[in-house]
């Protein structure tokens, strides 16, 4: 996969990936097989995942995330701070089997939470007045 993300993929992605935390972590030590390795079985799982780097500077992490990309053939999305946003398809046979279906994007919004509670109805003033009619007088208090 060496073709680049379009400009409205890249937003989309990054819109994505914004609710995310990172799932692995770079230490010290650096880019190893094992990181790699890491980093290969979450995008199976997830496609799109975030990886925390620590202490490195600018020019280390940018060299990192040309490597994952290289080698795990992954695309860049985003690189802020000590952050690595990357992406890679499932593979099409992945994604035809199992319970997802054939159209991840239909399942996820079939099976996805409102965002938030839905409104109440909104009583115009004429409304409360014709329930306000329709309920019984209270019975006045009694003035001398």
């Amino acid at each position: 996969m060496t073709r680049a993300l379009t400009a409205l993929q890249r937003k989309t992605l990054k819109a994505r990936a914004h609710k995310l935390h990172p799932v692995v972590a770079i230490g010290e030590k650096g880019l190893t097989d094992a990181v790699l390795h890491e980093v290969d079985v979450n995008l199976k799982c997830h496609e799109l995942i975030k990886i925390r780097v620590a202490g490195e500077d600018r020019e280390r992490r940018e060299a990192m995330l040309a490597t994952i990309c290289a080698r795990l053939s992954a695309l860049p999305v985003q690189h802020i701070g000590r952050i690595l946003v990357v992406y890679r398809q499932r593979p099409e046979q992945a994604q035809s089997g199992g319970m997802r279906g054939s159209d991840p994007a239909r399942h996820r919004a079939a099976n996805a939470r409102p965002l938030r509670k839905p409104m109440r109805p909104i009583r115009s003033r004429a409304t409360a007045a014709r329930s306000a009619a329709a309920r019984p007088a209270a019975p006045r208090a009694r003035t001398r």
